[in-house]
């Protein structure tokens, strides 16, 4: 992985927990989560006119791609309805990273030094024992962790049917910019008629709509470019370390409470991105 590659996705990282910090602070959580989608797609359509055209080799990989956004979608929903977020979020972040490299080999006959190996290794236990931190009652919420786990196989499954669809097509812009604009349109369909009223709510949050959905439109496009300059497996693993900025516009913007077992997980995880920058050097 080259140094501009790992800085583009870092830069994807930091986006990607600006956006969600701007969910979570939201009074209406399910109505942000709705703009920033809708946001998301009105950023890929304004912008596919700049993109080349997409090699038509590629629309089985968007249809796929699509179903699976959608999966991960309903199920992040449906974790959160039953667990904390600093308990769902990192299992499902945490468990991608490893699901990714594990199909590379198997699928893709991708090959990782053992330093790399480690890396990702150190980065996805970071990040999940993260889940660790238990809520002021206790409470672990073994529904929640298992809707988690499902929610980072969706991850995994879309992050490596985007990468690949974006080599086919020959533009990662194109590719996400059509990915974009659908998942909007069918997102925002199912959640009109599953909660009739939600997406007018959601079109009234002008910050979510484009300042949360251009951040994200920005954040995975940049990360499926990457996916067509580096191994999937290796971008996948230092996109996670998204927690780390998560934590620290928790901490400073949210006021969120600081404790030894959130610091000890963020290090091992900035330990493992740093790991996997010196790992080809």
């Amino acid at each position: 992985m080259s140094g501009t590659v790992f800085l583009v996705v870092l830069f994807a990282a930091a986006l990607h927990a600006s956006w969600n910090a701007l969910v979570k602070g939201g009074a209406d959580k399910a109505a942000a989560m709705v703009a920033v989608v809708i946001g998301q797609g009105l950023a890929g359509a304004a912008l596919l006119p700049f993109a080349p055209p997409l090699d038509p080799a590629c629309w089985p990989y968007l249809l796929v791609g699509l179903l699976l956004h959608l999966g991960y979608q309903l199920f992040l929903i449906q974790s959160y309805r039953f667990g904390d977020l600093t308990q769902v979020y990192p299992i499902a972040r945490g468990v991608s990273p490893l699901l990714v490299a594990l199909c590379s080999v198997l699928f893709l006959d991708a090959e990782f030094s053992r330093a790399e190996v480690l890396a990702m290794a150190m980065i996805s236990i970071g990040i999940g024992s993260i889940s660790l931190v238990r809520r002021v009652d206790g409470v672990f919420q073994l529904k929640a962790a298992g809707l988690a786990l499902i929610t980072g196989m969706f991850i995994a499954s879309y992050s490596l049917v985007d990468g690949q669809g974006a080599r086919v097509g020959g533009s990662a812009l194109g590719f996400f910019g059509v990915l974009a604009a659908l998942d909007a349109v069918v997102f925002g369909l199912f959640a009109h008629l599953i909660r009739p009223g939600l997406v007018g709510r959601a079109l009234a949050l002008k910050k979510h709509l484009f300042l949360g959905g251009g951040a994200s439109f920005a954040a995975y496009v940049l990360v499926v470019w990457a996916f067509t300059q580096a191994p999937i497996a290796l971008v996948t693993a230092l996109r996670e370390t998204s927690i780390i900025f998560a934590l620290v516009i928790g901490v400073t913007v949210l006021r969120e409470r600081l404790d030894l077992a959130k610091v000890l997980a963020t290090a091992v995880t900035l330990a493992g991105a740093l790991l996997l920058r010196l790992a080809r050097l």
